[in-house]
């Protein structure tokens, strides 16, 4: 917490000055067309019978699972004990899970985690672990935490399960990427800044959870090597009974480090406040000359570091960017192009039963089941599995730039869908349409979804862009540009704001000459010209929503109130604000 908050309190006063300056721009993108959902992201709550592999020696046992609907899961001895208020047998919050339903991938996975010991199971008791094959199991696995295994009575229970754990799993890990709130951005901020200071320079999956989970996962990941060299060897048992023990000695060691995040977020929480009301103070006043210093020092800047950056994209980026932009557009594409084919099967399908029956409790059932579809996962699963399809091809693409957060732009894509659809079923179901109403309002809901989902492509594009060619592009500079930056300290520093930093407009001018080569082969691929300007240094996010800022770890135990509407990075303030209408929720 020492070494990580001052990054923090950096990227706080970044924040409020970015919230600042889009106050000043545009209140509301011309181009985004559909109505603004104010529902708050969710997964339908599901509970069921289930055996589970557990206890000591672990045996399967029957229980009684929930999934609740934020995305934590329980399990209770019996359905009675859950009924009656009992308290569970245990429970987790699903983030940073993977789920697999094949045993013979488990295995292999498992027996890889202990790979001194690997042919020991063979010399097990023929009873040994997993050894006797699970009809429909659910394998829930944590790289810091103690596998879940599960299995279910049916292939249909199996599906089902399957797809509402996939939900939650998505849900808890996309919360901080969801929020536009400052404290939000501010951290993820922090948190890659904090890591590249480290010498940590790509993008992966440990920004997924709540700011006390990736606090964990950051330090967890710092720390496995060690731990796995001054524990491993001590563990008792071989094969996959050691690799077993081993999740569980993962677990421990993560709920200690968690609850110390938690305590130590909890502690910062009151001088955070405190931060966010003086920054808007100070800030807010002196807005328009900051926002003029910034500008001439990243001018200089961007003249110093011009001959370097350029032959560092020319040689590395260009050759690759092409193939990038192209599948990152028909991952989102075709994502959307099913959430649109489902919206509209839907609709026609409402008005041939209103018109049957155009009044009553008829039509208020079917309105409400319509408007719950971007939260029915069996609906949603054709959109969901278009933006999987691209992740093999993806991943080899972005790899040898450092990017391994496939499973964030996945959830990213699915989240998009979800927000899509949400918002056209908000502009098509208003409480007081009927079927008369529907039938001519459905050309322009879904016109108007063509739109949103045009400006959602390229932004999803162009945010994703940069996550795979920032931090890559960052670290080929780091040798010889980093060391221009002390010049330019003094005349950061005269500007008397915390808000500024030579690093993070250092950082703006890179951006911003990634984002015009993303927006140049933009237009290439979709041969349009009605792509947004290139926002010099501003930094597009995968996730914007507005009224869908989830707490934080420490706002939740503390209490302390919702926070206020904003995204957190140092940008290049005097651009355009980006669009944020197709990404409400």
């Amino acid at each position: 917490m020492r070494n990580f908050l001052p990054c923090y309190r950096g990227q706080l006063a970044a924040s409020i000055l970015r919230q600042i300056s889009r106050e000043l721009g545009p209140q509301e993108p011309a181009g985004s067309q559909l109505l603004r959902s104010k529902k708050l992201p969710r997964v339908r709550e599901h509970r069921g019978p289930l055996t589970q592999l557990r206890g000591h020696p672990p045996r399967w046992q029957p229980i009684f699972c929930v999934l609740r609907g934020d995305g934590r899961l329980e399990w209770f001895s019996h359905k009675e004990e859950y009924e009656n208020g009992g308290h569970p047998l245990g429970s987790t919050a699903l983030t940073g899970y993977t789920l697999l339903t094949s045993q013979r991938e488990y295995l292999r996975l498992l027996d890889a985690l202990c790979p001194d010991s690997l042919g020991d199971h063979t010399q097990e008791e023929p009873d040994s672990l997993l050894e006797v094959p699970v009809s429909f199991p659910l394998f829930l696995q944590h790289p810091f935490r103690q596998h879940l295994c599960f299995s279910a009575a049916t292939r249909e229970a199996q599906h089902a399960w399957r797809l509402a754990l996939q939900g939650g799993i998505r849900l808890r890990g996309t919360v901080l990427q969801r929020s536009q709130a400052p404290a939000a951005r501010a951290f993820l901020d922090a948190v890659r800044l904090y890591r590249q200071h480290q010498g940590h320079f790509g993008d992966d999956d440990v920004t997924l959870g709540s700011d006390a989970e990736v606090l964990t996962a950051v330090l967890m990941r710092e720390q496995l090597p060690a731990l796995r060299a001054q524990t491993l060897p001590g563990l008792r048992g071989s094969g996959r009974a050691r690799a077993w023990a081993w999740t569980e000695l993962l677990d421990a060691v993560h709920a200690a480090v968690l609850a110390g995040a938690s305590a130590g977020l909890r502690a910062f929480q009151p001088e955070k406040d405190e931060l966010l009301a003086s920054l808007e103070k100070t800030i807010r006043p002196d807005v328009d000359q900051l926002l003029r210093q910034r500008a001439r020092v990243a001018g200089r800047l961007r003249t110093d570091i011009r001959g370097p950056l350029e032959s560092c994209l020319r040689r590395e980026v260009d050759p690759q960017l092409p193939r990038v932009v192209q599948t990152l557009l028909r991952t989102v594409e075709a994502s959307l192009q099913a959430v649109r084919t489902l919206l509209a099967q839907g609709m026609d399908r409402l008005s041939r039963r209103l018109r049957q029956s155009p009044s009553g409790t008829r039509l208020r059932r079917e309105v409400y089941s319509f408007g719950e579809m971007p939260w029915d996962l069996a609906l949603m699963q054709t959109c969901y599995r278009e933006a999987e399809r691209s992740h093999g091809r993806l991943g080899q693409l972005a790899a040898p730039f450092g990017f391994l957060g496939m499973q964030s732009l996945v959830f990213g894509a699915q989240d998009l869908a979800q927000q899509l659809a949400d918002q056209c079923l908000t502009m098509a179901l208003n409480c007081d349409q009927a079927a008369q109403r529907l039938e001519r309002v459905r050309g322009r809901v879904l016109k108007k979804f063509e739109s949103d989902s045009g400006l959602a492509q390229r932004r999803f594009i162009r945010g994703w862009g940069l996550c795979i060619f920032l931090p890559f592009v960052l670290s080929q500079l780091e040798p010889s540009c980093k060391k221009e930056l002390p010049e330019f300290e003094g005349d950061v520093l005269a500007m008397g704001s915390q808000a500024l930093t030579s690093e993070g407009i250092y950082e703006d001018v890179i951006r911003g000459c990634l984002l015009q080569r993303i927006d140049r082969e933009l237009k290439k691929t979709l041969g349009a010209n009605d792509v947004s300007c290139t926002l010099d240094g501003c930094l597009e996010v995968p996730w914007e929503q507005e009224g869908a800022d989830e707490e934080t770890e420490a706002e939740r135990e503390g209490g302390t109130c919702p926070r206020q509407p904003g995204s957190g990075a140092q940008i290049q303030p005097l651009c355009p604000p980006p669009s944020q209408g197709t990404f409400q929720s």
